[in-house]
């Protein structure tokens, strides 16, 4: 076995020798090609220098600065606690994925799965949520302040800012699902249909595992846009640097936090030292979800 296997690796990279070789022939006849060879591959590490010189530049500036102060239990002038701020990020987000996440994957399994072909309202519905995703944020924010802090008398409030973040990603949401849906191949609902289930049976226990990875990746991006938020949410939730004592208070997220800090122009160092906090669990979330990711595929 051990030997089949080592044929088998010299093979390939025979296979691959020879094919990087014919790539190399077919450049020298097109000079085009390998131009966009060199701008395409430019383009990428342009790309990824980019995005090293700001975890660089973040994590020098930052990190000296995290204290022991910075994670007090309550915030003051003199230790600026992101604790409050951290705890308040998280209620936001859990509260706009309870909101957005069974409505955006619902709705978008009635646009693959039970919608027929053509049907008018499923391009109404498309075009919609196309045009809800390239509205600003700043909109947005204004959109809740009237609806939620005026007309619903709500004032700044924890529970207007996250429906509001969960109108926002809405739309994200939905498109991403549907398309993670389009890409489970037909053939695994003919054979389900084959074997006697049903349509909710297939979709529950065939569809959407199959889709699983491709809906991680549309709440990933939308835990990143509701994490990263500062405009919508200094319109609905304020900017009181505490944890509100119910849904109904006021209170502030990390992203608005490191605004606040910086725009005040006195703790610029803790900014910093917040935006790696905020780096950080980004990077957590994304590696918990690709975990999750891979032990439901497999």
């Amino acid at each position: 076995m051990e030997a089949f296997m080592e044929k088998k690796n010299v093979e390939i990279q025979a296979i691959n020798r020879q094919t990087f070789s014919q790539r190399l022939k077919s450049y020298k006849r097109s000079p085009l090609s390998l131009l966009l060879l060199i701008l395409v591959s430019l383009s990428a590490l342009i790309t990824v220098m980019t995005l090293l010189f700001l975890i660089a530049y973040i994590l020098i500036k930052g990190v000296p600065y995290l204290t022991a102060d910075l994670f007090a239990w309550e915030y003051n002038s003199e230790n600026v606690s992101l604790m409050p701020a951290l705890i308040n990020t998280i209620i936001m987000t859990g509260l706009s994925l309870i909101i957005a996440g069974p409505l955006g994957i619902f709705a978008a399994i009635y646009l693959v799965e039970y919608a027929k072909r053509g049907n008018k309202l499923v391009a109404l519905i498309r075009i919609t949520a196309e045009t809800l995703s390239g509205i600003p944020s700043i909109v947005y924010g204004l959109f809740g302040f009237l609806l939620f802090a005026v007309t619903f008398k709500w004032s700044y409030t924890i529970l207007g800012g996250a429906l509001t973040l969960a109108i926002m990603i809405l739309p994200l949401i939905m498109r991403t699902t549907e398309e993670a849906l389009k890409s489970v191949p037909d053939s695994y609902r003919e054979g389900s249909f084959g074997l006697g289930a049903g349509r909710l049976r297939t979709v529950f226990h065939i569809v959407l595992p199959s889709a699983v990875p491709g809906i991680l990746a549309g709440i990933i991006l939308a835990v990143g846009r509701i994490v990263g938020e500062t405009a919508a949410l200094m319109y609905t939730a304020g900017t009181v640097a505490g944890i509100p004592e119910s849904l109904l208070g006021s209170g502030r997220t990390l992203a608005v936090h490191m605004y606040v800090l910086t725009n005040e122009g006195l703790y610029t160092n803790q900014s910093y030292a917040t935006a790696v906090v905020l780096l950080v669990i980004v990077v957590c979330i994304n590696a918990v979800s690709g975990m999750i990711a891979k032990m439901v595929a497999k």
